[in-house]
């Protein structure tokens, strides 16, 4: 992202060069434009993910750009040299906008086909935390139709304390990634209202706890999120599985 615009973001180079030297992890970098994949792909980010709003009052206002004038940027990105990174089209403001209110389900649908036509794979995206779980499953399984298993991924923000309810209606429509942030970290600034993703260590702990495996060592993301909660005492912190602890008898499947 332009660092003038979000100057959080200017050192997200610098992240995504050291990240890559990780052994075994995955790097993915969100782009809104051709420049902004140009940079991804210098740093090295092994995935580009590039947010497409179904909602044109927040697509003007995230990237400058209407839904259908960001869904040929992607293409343009899709088209220029990229081997071996992967590229994904993401929906966002798929299930409602702060903005404009109600997304019509066919504006998702017509959005997802046209990114499927040349992503490897699409997400839906509820940016700002308005969705259910009876619209995520509806949602999801009208563009499963659509476009098959290039239906990939779900971004849900815990907005309103759905986020993990919303996360289990998606895994029962077959999705098996999810984006989700350390300790809730995150929102949207041009989404106002979007408070953090889902919460990392609440979503990993559900799926382990109805005994399907996410790869990751619960202990070790605690570890994790105590060094994040020392080098940003500033930021508030949630999630419910950090104050609880692990269940007595409990035992991860990972």
């Amino acid at each position: 992202m332009p660092p003038k615009l979000i100057p959080a973001m200017a050192d997200t180079a610098d992240i995504v060069r050291h990240a890559v030297k990780i052994p075994g992890l995955k790097v993915v970098a969100l782009a809104p434009n051709l420049k902004g994949f140009q940079r991804a792909l210098e740093a090295g980010a092994h995935k580009v993910t590039f947010p497409v709003s179904a909602s044109r009052e927040h697509s003007l206002s995230n990237v400058r750009m209407t839904p259908e004038q960001m869904v040929e940027e992607v293409r343009k990105c899709a088209e220029y040299a990229h081997p071996g990174v992967e590229i994904e089209g993401a929906v966002s403001t798929a299930f409602g906008c702060t903005m404009q209110g109600a997304v019509p389900e066919d504006d998702v649908v017509r959005i997802a086909a046209s990114l499927a036509e040349f992503c490897d794979g699409v997400a839906l995206a509820d940016t700002v935390g308005y969705a259910n779980p009876a619209q995520v499953k509806r949602v999801f399984s009208r563009v499963k139709k659509a476009i098959g298993s290039k239906l990939e991924g779900a971004h849900f923000h815990n907005t309103r304390g759905l986020g993990l309810a919303n996360a289990l209606a998606a895994y029962e429509e077959g999705v098996r990634a999810f984006d989700s942030s350390l300790g809730g970290l995150g929102g949207c600034p041009f989404a106002p209202g979007a408070s953090g993703n889902v919460i990392t260590e609440d979503l990993v702990f559900m799926f382990e706890a109805m005994g399907v495996s996410t790869g990751i060592d619960l202990d070790k993301l605690m570890v994790a999120r105590k060094m994040m909660v020392e080098v940003l005492p500033q930021e508030q912190t949630y999630g419910h599985f950090a104050l609880a602890g692990v269940p007595k008898g409990f035992r991860a499947t990972a």
